[in-house]
């Protein structure tokens, strides 16, 4: 008979923000963007896992990866930034990336208004449309 252990909602889970569901991102972003949460310091808000690592963790190549973490840095959602490693026989290489989280709040600010922008130039483009009818240009 199997036995089945209680769950800890703090030990074996982590929160997505609900309104990342609100950003438009690709499935692939949120996959992405869920397993950095996951593994995010939760005191600096910061990891530094390979495009492998992710990778391995979500399902998909590096290049694949890579596109997404680009699509989190465009939509203000976290930030990257290149590290360095020293071999053991002195020589200077490129490491992982360090990820910093940012505030979501920052990017649905930034998602509103970019909408509103596109509503104000759409209404801008109205007007000139009706003023140009009018003058019969």
């Amino acid at each position: 008979m199997r036995t089945w252990t209680k769950r800890d909602p703090v030990k074996n889970y982590f929160p997505l923000p609900n309104e990342i569901y609100q950003l438009g991102l690709s499935h692939g972003a949120i996959a992405v963007y869920g397993y950095l949460l996951r593994i995010e310091d939760r005191r600096t808000y910061q990891c530094h896992p390979s495009y492998a690592t992710i990778g391995k963790a979500v399902g998909m190549s590096n290049n694949t990866v890579r596109k997404y973490v680009q699509e989190l840095e465009e939509r203000g959602l976290i930030r990257t930034e290149r590290t360095s490693i020293i071999t053991r026989d002195g020589r200077k290489q490129n490491g992982s990336l360090l990820y910093t989280i940012l505030p979501i709040q920052f990017s649905i600010d930034q998602f509103y208004q970019r909408q509103m922008d596109a509503v104000d130039r759409a209404k801008e483009r109205q007007r000139v449309a009706r003023r140009m009818e009018r003058t019969g240009v």
